[in-house]
């Protein structure tokens, strides 16, 4: 199993990443309960080997993209590569609306720029693509921003495999961030497309939220393994396919250890397999 990805010359991870969705207050909405845990959830990863880490602007909305900053202040010698997202306006708790107007978008990526500390973003991802504006007015302003150097790759989150084919023929997508996990696995095509493309599969929603921990298999291969259901659940998705980026969240600096710890579980053939025939009706 291959444990690392490569983006370009300058930029190869390692494939196990960090999500800070789960830093900020309720509802993804406000600042955390302890801004100074947050932090330290963070820092905890990148000194735990994680150089991958996923936020937004509108996680908080901006209060996820503070709490980076001032991890990525306290770990200056490690290069961490950071993928941020636009396309997204937030009204309150749990409410999120699309909003790919181009102008809004360049000002996201201005906002991430500054709210993040960068002089540029490695990967920017379209959180989702509005259909009130075309592919090519969203994907073409990214490409703008990335031929100014502001941002170096470009990304795409819960699309379709055409849709996907479409933004490639507008610029280079290195990138989709789609939901899947063990048990909902509906993007299996859009998978199937990035790994025989080369294009990094992120995916959100890899544990299911503790759903995973219900199924017979999954506790019987945990326990031979002598891990966390959760553990099993990544350590799936890292063979499943070497495109694969998982970015698993959690407001807790020893659950972050423990996710990353997945990385040196290797499944054998048949638990993979079994693992593989879970399906929701039976998780």
């Amino acid at each position: 199993m291959t444990t690392t990805f490569t983006f370009d010359s300058d930029l190869t991870v390692n494939r196990l990443g960090y999500g800070t969705m789960q830093l900020p207050g309720k509802g993804v909405w406000g600042p955390s309960t302890d801004p100074q845990n947050a932090v330290d959830v963070i820092t905890t990863a990148i000194d735990h080997g994680v150089n991958f880490i996923d936020t937004a602007d509108s996680y908080g909305p901006l209060f996820a993209n503070e709490y980076l900053k001032q991890a990525l202040v306290a770990r200056p010698n490690h290069h961490v590569m950071v993928a941020t997202k636009v396309g997204f306006t937030r009204q309150g708790p749990n409410i999120w609306t699309e909003l790919g107007n181009p102008a809004y978008l360049r000002q996201q990526v201005e906002m991430n720029l500054f709210t993040l500390g960068l002089d540029h973003i490695d990967l920017l991802q379209l959180h989702r693509i509005d259909p009130n504006f075309t592919i090519e007015e969203q994907v073409g302003e990214l490409a703008k921003l990335q031929q100014e150097g502001k941002i170096k790759h470009i990304g795409l989150s819960q699309v379709s495999v055409e849709q996907l084919q479409a933004a490639q023929q507008v610029a280079p997508i290195v990138s989709v961030q789609n939901r899947y996990n063990l048990i909902d696995r509906a993007d299996e095509a859009v998978l199937d497309y990035a790994q025989a493309n080369h294009i990094a599969f992120i995916p959100w929603f890899p544990l299911a939220t503790g759903q995973l921990t219900e199924g017979d298999t999954l506790s019987t291969i945990a326990t031979k393994y002598q891990a966390s259901p959760a553990q099993i659940a990544l350590a799936w998705l890292l063979k499943r396919a070497d495109v694969i980026l998982p970015i698993p969240g959690t407001a807790s600096s020893e659950h972050v250890i423990q996710n990353i710890d997945a990385q040196n579980i290797e499944l054998s053939e048949a638990d993979f397999e079994a693992l593989s025939n879970i399906d929701s009706a039976s998780k």
